[in-house]
């Protein structure tokens, strides 16, 4: 009761009526849910511009070639900007999902000691209507649009759980994004941005050791944590290094595996025979550890003569990846550009962030 002690001595002529019919809880749970409610929002807002930035990255690697991976085995090529749009997507269910949860937030409003305005209704003389209408009141100078109907000396903690449920949620998506880069880091196709204080492994200086990535930051509070979580996020999107070269060279030692298929297309158009093309593109490169030289081995077979000058354009990255590079630009026009155009002004503001590690 010293806030109100105090407010009584700045203001004596209210002194008699501060908190008159009012609990610690009128005061302590309405603050904790404006508390969440703007939670949400600085949460929202950063939210936001990491989709931005990680938008950014998909439209600039929109048609790269890469190798995708099932259970982390080389499988199909697809793009680099393709691959971004999977952890946009996930962020965008997270804004929805966070979106969701502020938006269903209520007041605990005027409801006295335990719920029943008891209080309340004594100092109206049994006027109920004036009791509903101060709750009323009270909820929409605080902004909300509504009220709980039925709350005891507390707000149902329920609410809680409601609201941090989705910042769990995105935490997960965190993880998934933060171990996907950790991946590509150690195949040396990708790496987080290197700050400029930061230094890499204190005994082997050519290891650049992913820092933001790997970071476990404990939880004092979920919205602090989803806080930094998103700073962190959004350091890495603005600076992710992508190098295409060492990506080649992996798609290199790949790609005539899955090559195979194509060439012994070609070759049935050419006139040969599907189960013979077959057997003379076998090869036991995996079993006996050599360098895959299938593509090689093809040129010098006098079999596959007739599609020699089509090995090229059989190869080529850029026809492995199917629909990909429409699929970034449909994805960002479709549902990233509506995020960008309802947020601009937070956008427009954002800075750049500088993790010290």
């Amino acid at each position: 009761m010293a806030h109100v002690h105090t407010f009584g001595v700045v203001a004596p002529s209210a002194a008699a009526i501060i908190h008159l019919g009012a609990t610690s809880c009128y005061v302590t749970d309405n603050a904790d849910l404006i508390f969440l409610r703007e939670g949400c929002n600085i949460l929202i807002n950063k939210l936001v511009v990491v989709i931005d930035r990680l938008a950014r990255f998909a439209e600039e690697y929109r048609a790269l070639p890469t190798l995708g991976f099932t259970h982390f085995q080389p499988a199909q090529l697809t793009t680099v900007g393709k691959r971004c749009t999977l952890w946009i997507q996930e962020l965008l269910w997270d804004l929805r999902n966070i979106k969701r949860a502020r938006d269903d937030i209520g007041f605990r409003g005027v409801k006295g000691t335990t719920g029943t305005q008891a209080s309340f209704l004594t100092l109206f003389d049994g006027d109920h209507a004036k009791v509903k209408a101060l709750d009323k009141r009270v909820t929409e100078l605080m902004g909300f649009a509504y009220a709980y109907p039925v709350t005891s000396q507390t707000y149902s903690r329920k609410v809680d759980i409601d609201v941090l449920a989705p910042l769990a949620s995105f935490g997960a998506t965190a993880h998934k994004i933060a171990t996907d880069i950790r991946l590509l880091a150690n195949l040396k196709e990708m790496e987080e941005p290197f700050e400029k204080d930061q230094i890499g492994s204190s005994a082997m200086a050519y290891k650049r050791n992913p820092m933001s990535a790997n970071r476990r930051v404990t939880i004092p509070e979920a919205f602090l944590t989803a806080d930094i979580v998103l700073s962190t996020l959004q350091n890495i999107s603005e600076g992710l290094v992508v190098y295409p070269k060492v990506i080649a060279r992996r798609i290199s030692e790949e790609l005539p595996f899955m090559a195979t298929e194509n060439v012994i297309m070609a070759m049935v158009k050419a006139g040969g025979d599907r189960q013979q093309a077959h057997e003379e593109a076998s090869a036991v490169v995996k079993q006996e550890g050599k360098p895959n030289d299938l593509i090689s081995r093809i040129k010098a077979t006098a079999y596959f003569k007739p599609i020699h000058d089509q090995l090229d354009a059989l190869l080529d990255p850029a026809t492995f990846v199917g629909r990909a590079p429409e699929q970034v630009d449909e994805f960002i026009q479709e549902c990233v550009t509506p995020i960008r155009e309802a947020y601009k002004e937070q956008l427009h503001s954002a800075k750049q962030v500088e993790l010290n590690v």
